[in-house]
Formats: structure tokens, C-alpha cells, sequence
């Protein structure tokens, strides 16, 4: 007999520790809509969340480079 090995994998579902505000929720869409129309630099990627939003919940609500970084790596910790 012939055991077999499944793939193993993380389901992103299980590495959170709660469910998606509505305002991660609407930065991941917009994220994922620039990176579907080929905005891959930073700079790009800014201007794109400051015409289509969400707005930048403090800084006034303009993005920048370095507010966007600040934000994500609070979001990823």
C-alpha cells in the first residue's frame, strides 16, 4: 500500500486574529484594483488610493509614501 501526501498549505482565513474592518476591507479592493490595472510602484500606488480611496485615516486623509508603509506595517503586525 502506497500512502500519499497531500500538499500542505496556509489558508490566510486561519493566520488572522479577527475579520477585516470595513476600512482594510476597502484598502485591500483598491490595492487589488491598482495592481489589476498595472500600478506597481509605490509613488503610482499612492496617487491611485488619493483619487479612488479609502482616504488615509489621519495625515488629513492624503496618502503618502511614507504614511502608506506606516499604515501597512501596523496592519501586518
Amino acid at each position: 500500500m502506497v500512502a500519499t501526501v497531500t500538499d500542505v498549505y496556509l489558508n490566510p482565513h486561519q493566520a488572522r486574529r479577527r475579520a477585516p474592518t470595513q476600512f482594510e476591507d476597502l484598502l485591500g479592493d483598491s490595492i487589488e484594483r491598482a495592481y489589476a490595472a498595472g500600478i506597481h510602484e509605490l509613488d503610482a500606488l499612492v496617487a491611485h488610493l488619493n483619487r479612488t480611496g479609502p482616504s488615509c485615516p489621519y495625515n488629513q486623509g492624503v496618502w503618502t509614501a511614507a504614511n502608506f508603509q506606516e499604515e501597512i506595517a501596523r496592519l501586518a503586525a
